[in-house]
């Protein structure tokens, strides 16, 4: 084993291995080539290269999300940290610990005209949970430091900055569930080894205290005494609320449990596909009434962000008594009506609620029978719509195995999938934490390295094209499938408010394009399979599953200017 001769660069990654932070992603770099050097010449840590920062950083988020602990990415100085930035925001908002780590300059070459510097002390530190920055050694480089540093105080206060440092960022990565910054100034010479380390770990606190059992008494009474209680479900990990739990939820006879895909919760009781409610009330001559009736009492969510504008307007406008968000660390005001958070587990929370009432009231019968309208309006729908978008969502969901990862690009791809149902089994993620379409591909690849079964990527064209260099690493396994929708566009401006059909909007908001995944394809190692109808979709899902020497990407070419028109006609045809 080896180890770098700057004490920083040493205490640092024998911190990770103390804390048990293994899976290291590292971008290619100069500065950072004392960390590259200490973590890749390590046996215990499992390191990955990627060139592109922004993807490498995307990487690392889907590692994280699958494995549910710290995955770090690293990287040189200058502009390399700042396109880590977009992961990092996700990784804030969708709770996952990315622990980022950047090599920077000494502080006495910033701002001084030196190449590949930036201020990069606390650059995210509106998006992490905690952002230290180490100090530079006295005793590596001292002739440098001794003519140009001036940095006052000795090696070993230094030293104990810098294990105090570490270990408060990554504590809070592994107590939050959430990112960290840590910076790290190196001097030249940066590669220099050595065969034993120069550095002893002080003690390292471990584990935190167990919160004490939730009692709920507060919350008891109201939940019992409540005739309309709804309970939505934002994003959450699979397995995540025990099948006991979901049981009583779904036998509970006064309470609508609305559910998203990203959701990962399913009972023939809940309420899937949302916005098919709520569309034929928005259509109705009764609305005002209808809305009237579906108002809850008492709302209860839980999870991260709802995909859902229909389900936000709707309890917007017509607020709950009272909201309730149970997180044990955070609590958004989603619906400007939130009364309590409540600092447990769902589950926690549920089973301290008691038994509830399973005799069904007018409540959900009601929404029952709304239900049920939806299913069959929607099959009756199917059997007349043409090829598009809708089609093959309905066509591809269907035909996707129950063992599957299913990684779910955003925009039009995330919110399609709201309106079909899927199959149990599958595990469905997202990155809904700030729905941006610039991580899809690459969260998904690093997701699928540590996934239990193979995993499936849907994405639209822009999504697809924006974020290629997701593609451009060694690590794609070859149950690896991609499905890129291509409506030749940005299908989803076409049915917001105050679209034109006209030269300005085609290019600046629908950005109209005809390039395809095929020469990508073969350039990344990928069998490439084109749909351009329902006949060829089908012969290619065929066996588009099955097992392979090679990852597949399968192209739908979808009706740019018509695929609108079907789905607005969808919610038209259900009311």
């Amino acid at each position: 084993m080896k180890y770098s001769n700057i004490p920083s660069a040493q205490t640092l990654i024998l911190y990770f291995e103390s804390m048990g932070i293994k899976r290291i992603v590292i971008s290619p770099g100069s500065r950072n080539a004392p960390l590259t050097l200490g973590f890749s010449k390590n046996p215990y840590f499992d390191c990955h290269s990627i060139v592109d920062e922004r993807s490498a950083a995307f990487f690392a988020l889907g590692m994280a999300q699958q494995l549910r602990e710290p995955v770090a990415v690293v990287c040189t100085s200058g502009s390399a940290l700042l396109n880590y930035y977009p992961a990092v925001a996700e990784a804030f908002y969708s709770d996952i610990p990315l622990v980022v780590v950047s090599a920077d300059r000494p502080v006495y070459r910033i701002d001084i005209g030196d190449g590949q510097t930036i201020r990069q002390s606390h650059a995210l530190e509106k998006h992490v949970a905690c952002s230290v920055d180490l100090k530079q050694d006295l005793v590596h480089a001292p002739q440098s430091v001794a003519e140009y540093g001036h940095l006052g105080g000795s090696q070993q206060e230094i030293q104990a900055h810098n294990e105090a440092q570490l270990q408060k960022a990554l504590g809070t990565a592994i107590a939050e569930n959430a990112p960290v910054h840590i910076n790290i100034p190196f001097e030249e010479p940066l590669y220099g080894q050595l065969d034993h380390p120069l550095v002893e770990l002080a003690p390292i606190p471990m584990g935190n205290p167990a919160p004490p059992p939730f009692d709920g008494g507060e919350y008891r009474g109201p939940w019992r005494e409540s005739p309309r209680k709804m309970v939505l479900v934002g994003v959450k990990q699979p397995h995540v609320l025990d099948p006991e739990v979901i049981e009583a939820l779904g036998t509970e006879g006064n309470t609508l449990v609305l559910t998203e895909t990203t959701s990962n919760l399913h009972h023939p009781e809940f309420f899937p596909s949302i916005d098919s409610i709520l569309a034929p009330i928005e259509n109705s001559a009764d609305r005002e009434a209808l809305f009237e009736q579906l108002r809850p009492d008492l709302l209860i969510t839980f999870g991260g962000l709802v995909v859902s504008k229909k389900i936000k307007a709707f309890l917007r406008s017509y607020p709950p008594r009272a909201h309730w968000h149970i997180d044990p660390k955070k609590a958004y005001d989603t619906f400007f009506c939130l009364s309590a958070h409540i600092r447990t587990d769902p589950n926690g929370f549920f089973r301290s609620m008691g038994p509830g009432e399973t005799r069904e009231g007018p409540y959900k019968r009601q929404w029952k029978a709304a239900k049920a309208r939806y299913v069959l309006r929607r099959a009756a729908y199917l059997q007349q719509v043409p090829f598009s978008d809708f089609s093959v969502f309905d066509s591809l969901l269907r035909r996707v195995p129950p063992d599957h990862n299913l990684q779910l690009a955003n925009s039009s791809t995330v919110r399609y999938a709201q309106l079909f149902d899927l199959h149990p089994g599958l595990k469905v993620h997202c990155n809904r934490g700030t729905s941006g379409i610039d991580g899809s591909t690459s969260t998904a690849v690093g997701a699928s390295i540590h996934a239990a079964g193979p995993t499936l990527l849907i994405s639209g064209d822009l999504g697809f094209l924006y974020d290629s260099n997701g593609l451009w690493n060694p690590y794609i396994r070859p149950d690896f499938r991609i499905v890129v929708i291509n409506n030749g566009g940005g299908g989803i401006f076409r049915i917001l408010p105050g679209r034109e059909d006209t030269e300005a909007f085609g290019t600046f908001f629908e950005t109209q394009h005809a390039y395809t995944a095929e020469h990508l394809a073969a350039m990344f190692g990928f069998d490439y399979v084109p749909a351009r109808d329902m006949g060829t979709l089908e012969a290619g899902l065929s066996d588009f599953f099955g097992a392979s020497e090679r990852p597949k990407i399968l192209e739908v070419f979808t009706p740019r200017t018509l695929n609108n028109k079907i789905l607005l006609d969808y919610f038209e045809f259900i009311s």
